[in-house]
Formats: C-alpha cells, sequence, structure tokens
C-alpha cells in the first residue's frame, strides 16, 4: 500500500492524484436518497435493512468490493469481518456470531482502530496480510467509520479495481448517511432486542400470575348462614391482592383479605410468601389477633425488614351458628356493612393497627360483632375505592356505600353491581392498582 506522506488537506487520502469519475447530478442523488430512507423507513430486521441499504449505497457510491468490520468487544489488533459480498453463504452478525471471521493485524486493523475515514488511491496489499483475500485485486479503497460513544467500533470498507476511484468530495456525505444508517440499524437491533427481552418477562409474568392464582382458594366455602362471592383483578398479570378462607372447627369460617403494597411482580412474590406464611400458623386460626401477629412477626423478622415493603390485611372469623364476627385489622380498609332489617351503614372499624411487616412489636387486638339475617358487607382492597375516572376523580367509599346501600337477594348480585358501578365511574379505564372484592350475605 503506498503510504506516503500528504499535506493537511490530504489527510483523509493517500496515493497518486488523477482524474475522478464523473458525479452523479444532485437531482438523481436525492432520488437515491429518498428511495432508500422510504424503503429503510419500512424495515424493522436488521439483517434485511443492511441488505436493503447495500444495494441503495452501491447506486450513490458505486464499488466493485464490500466488507463491513468490527471491533466491538475485542481489543487492538483484533477485529472481526462481519459483511462480505464475497461470501456466497449471508451470515447474520446478530445471530450467528460465532460464524464471523476473527483476524488480527493488517491494513483492515489500521483501518477501523484509526477511527477516522480514508481513501486510498493507490491499493496494494501485502501477501501476508491477515485480510489479502478481501483485498486482493482492489486497487483504490474508501473506508467508512462507524461511531458509537466516540470510537469507530465499526466500518463499511468500499474497494474499486482501478485507483483513484473514490471522490474525496464524497466523503464526507458518505460518512454522515453511514452513520446515520448505522445508528438506524443498531436501534433496530436494540428493539429486537428489547422486544425479545420483554417477550421473555411476559411469559415469566404469565407463569407468576398462573402460580399466584393456583394459591387462591379454588372454590368459595358453603355455610348455611353466609353466601360469599369474589372478584379478583390484577393491574398487571400478577399483583399483590390476596384473599383467602381457613376452615375451622364447629364450622366456623376464616376469611382473610390482604394488600401487598405496590402490584406486578413484586407484589405477587410477597403475596405468595404471605399465603405461605398463612398456612404455617400452628394449629387453627381462629383468634384474629394471634393470626395477624404471627403473620406480623414472620414478616418483619425474614422478609420486609429492610426493603420498605408492607401488607395491609383484615381477617375475621364468621360463627354460622352464632352469626357473630370477631375480626382485627392490620391497616386495611375497613369492610363496610348494611343492616337491611334497619338500613343502617357502617364500618367494621372498631380496631386498627399498623399493617403487617413495619413493626415487630406490634400488638393486634381484636373486636367482635353479632350480625343479623339480611346483613351485607363488602370486603375490600384500595383498588376499588381508589379506581380512577378519565378525570383523576377517585371512586370513594361513599359510591360504594351507595350500591351497597341496595339490599341484594345475593352476594353475587351485590358484586354485579359495584363492578358495574366502578366499570361506569371509569369508563373503562384499565386498572392502576389489584381489585378484589369479597362480598358476604348473612342468611
Amino acid at each position: 500500500m503506498n503510504r506516503s506522506d500528504h499535506p493537511p488537506s490530504n489527510e483523509l487520502r493517500e496515493g497518486a492524484s488523477t482524474p475522478r469519475p464523473e458525479r452523479i447530478d444532485w437531482q438523481r442523488r436525492l432520488a437515491l436518497v429518498i428511495d432508500s430512507m422510504r424503503e429503510l423507513s419500512q424495515q424493522t430486521d436488521p439483517q434485511m435493512a443492511v441488505r436493503r441499504y447495500a444495494v441503495r449505497a452501491r447506486q450513490l457510491t458505486p464499488s466493485d468490493r464490500l466488507v463491513s468490520l468490527s471491533r466491538r468487544g475485542l481489543e487492538r489488533p483484533w477485529f472481526r469481518i462481519t459483511r462480505s459480498d464475497q461470501w456466497k453463504e449471508e451470515i447474520n452478525p446478530w445471530r450467528q456470531k460465532d460464524r464471523l471471521p476473527l483476524l488480527s493485524g493488517g491494513l483492515l486493523s489500521e483501518l477501523i482502530y484509526g477511527d477516522a475515514p480514508r481513501i486510498i488511491d493507490d491499493l496494494t496489499v501485502a501477501p501476508d496480510d491477515p485480510a489479502a483475500d478481501y483485498l486482493v485485486g482492489m486497487r483504490s479503497l474508501m473506508a467508512i467509520p462507524h461511531f458509537d460513544r466516540g470510537e469507530s467500533l465499526n466500518m463499511v470498507v468500499l474497494m474499486k479495481a482501478e485507483p483513484c476511484a473514490f471522490d474525496p468530495e464524497r466523503l464526507p456525505d458518505a460518512t454522515l448517511q453511514g452513520n446515520l444508517f448505522g445508528r438506524a440499524v443498531y436501534n433496530l437491533v436494540l428493539s429486537a432486542e428489547l422486544k425479545q427481552a420483554l417477550d421473555t418477562i411476559d411469559r415469566e409474568l404469565r407463569t407468576v400470575a398462573s402460580i399466584q392464582r393456583s394459591l387462591l382458594p379454588a372454590a368459595l366455602p358453603k355455610l348455611p348462614t353466609l353466601d360469599l362471592a369474589v372478584h379478583y383483578e390484577t393491574s398487571t398479570q400478577a399483583g399483590g391482592d390476596y384473599y383467602d378462607f381457613f376452615p375451622l372447627p364447629d364450622e366456623r369460617l376464616g376469611i382473610l383479605i390482604a394488600d401487598v403494597t405496590g402490584h406486578g411482580t413484586p407484589a405477587a412474590v410477597l403475596m405468595a410468601i404471605t399465603h405461605a406464611i398463612a398456612h404455617t400458623y400452628p394449629g387453627a386460626p381462629d383468634e384474629p389477633a394471634g393470626f395477624l401477629s404471627y403473620l406480623n412477626q414472620k414478616l418483619c423478622g425474614h422478609y420486609t425488614a429492610h426493603g420498605g415493603t408492607f401488607v395491609t390485611a383484615f381477617f375475621g372469623v364468621f360463627d354460622p351458628d352464632s352469626r357473630e364476627l370477631t375480626y382485627a385489622n392490620a391497616g386495611h380498609p375497613p369492610p363496610r356493612l348494611k343492616r337491611c332489617d334497619d338500613g343502617s351503614m357502617a364500618a367494621l372499624d372498631a380496631v386498627s393497627q399498623l399493617p403487617l411487616g413495619i413493626d415487630p412489636d406490634t400488638r393486634y387486638e381484636w373486636a367482635g360483632m353479632r350480625l343479623r339475617a339480611g346483613d351485607q358487607m363488602i370486603f375490600y382492597t384500595d383498588g376499588i375505592t381508589e379506581a380512577f375516572n378519565p378525570g383523576r376523580e377517585q371512586f370513594g367509599v361513599e359510591r360504594l356505600d351507595a350500591v351497597l346501600g341496595a339490599c341484594r337477594p345475593h352476594a353475587a348480585s351485590l358484586i354485579a353491581a359495584v363492578l358495574e358501578a366502578v366499570s361506569a365511574f371509569t369508563a373503562g379505564r384499565p386498572a392502576d392498582d389489584d381489585r378484589t372484592l369479597l362480598v358476604a350475605k348473612v342468611g
């Protein structure tokens, strides 16, 4: 290769000065550029984008041979050949990296590590050059670096069989054009990688959601004096709401509703942990205060001490014979009670302490209430009352009470009425938080 010194104005050129090929007129060039950009804007696959761009680029800058290089992830003097129009089989450099030739040193290494565009007018190739097979027979060369974070990590090398074949006036435009295209292709690569990552996350979330739902009761308990209905809805595929039933001696029933802070996978994990702890309670969980204290100590001791998360929970024990409900509350929205015999409305708010997972020394208290036939209760998470309409107004407790105020014969009809009211209020807006409703109608 001719490596003679040149004055500053010729720093990007090497070789003898001879007449240049006739330039393409600007109107034709503009038409080619527009056609190229229009076609490339429709591409979603980086490999196809490069293939189509190579055809268009050769119309703007004709060449007899093309080689693409990369030094991404390598140290000087190593580089990879990522594309060559001499290859009989196309290799996808993003999916078949192991098939790309890995070379060290020589002219191409000098070019890509030079971090600058170059034109060589009188090219000669040493027989022992590692890339001699890609260069032999060519007499002129244009090297266009593609910069990433300030370094020429990739490069396109165009070659012609005759000397002085590349117009130096084209080098600035070719460098700009090549780099803009390189960024566009890199964005397509990142987009494809992001889609693949999101697809993986989506599959994992579906698995988490499936596992989470398997932890919920498979069927509603049957009691002679209590009719139950449930609605469970997550704002994402997995969530932090939790409800459960615990059959107790003498046909009593434990009713738990809980809400982990946040939503999504982290909340779902803590929800599963809470479920596991609840089902390791020694003996029958028939003392609401003791049950919540147990959950709180286990969560504080192993899971929430340093994570800043907590769980609100309401646990009640219903006796079907006496219709008495004893309960304890760890910072959860108090259930709403409608007495249909006298029309009164109340909240089960006689006791309420800190949410679970904040203070291991919290001592939970319990309260009791004797229910009557016809009473209807709504246990809920705050995703119901904090549901937003398009104007960012919350559904609120008052609207929940308005639906609860109409006495209905069955729990299923009451829960349907609440869901209809929430849907109408939010105008079909997707849930911002998990929504759980547990309705009980006393018979």
